[in-house]
């Protein structure tokens, strides 16, 4: 099996704890599923539901997906299960980067909330400027994201 390969009983990817950054307000038990918007293009529908091995990473996303909601959007963290096969997530691995640096996954199973977390690292103002920066960037090149 190659490392982009799904996880298998044979093969784990990584064993967690997974994390999911959303502006979502979710309850233990909820299942996030796929077939939702993009958080990031919102004319995209997604064929998968991501996460991450890093808490931070989660942060990170669910930072830049309350940027750009509505006003009053809140950045979450929470503890996922996932309850499939996974695979790592080629936006951020060997399709664009090497190995998967990131422990960013994909599945299109649904992951069930486990927990919200808060004691993850905040970005700066700058860091987030930065971020907005970058991603009207991307919007304008019309980047593709692999679904």
């Amino acid at each position: 099996m190659g490392k982009n390969d799904p996880m298998t009983a044979e093969h784990v990817l990584d064993e967690g704890p997974f994390f999911h950054g959303t502006r979502v307000k979710l309850e233990p038990g909820d299942r996030l599923i796929a077939g939702h918007r993009s958080n990031y293009r919102s004319d995209v529908i997604m064929n998968h539901v991501y996460f991450t091995a890093l808490r931070d990473g989660a942060g990170r996303a669910a930072e830049i997906a309350a940027m750009l909601g509505p006003d009053d959007a809140e950045p979450y963290v929470y503890l996922v299960e996932p309850t499939g096969d996974y695979e790592n997530d080629p936006n951020v691995t060997d399709k664009k980067f090497p190995g998967n640096p990131t422990r960013s996954y994909r599945t299109s199973a649904p992951l069930v909330i486990v927990e919200e977390v808060t004691d993850w690292t905040r970005l700066t103002p700058e860091a987030l400027e930065t971020w907005r920066e970058n991603l009207a960037k991307l919007a304008e090149s019309r980047a593709e994201i692999i679904n």
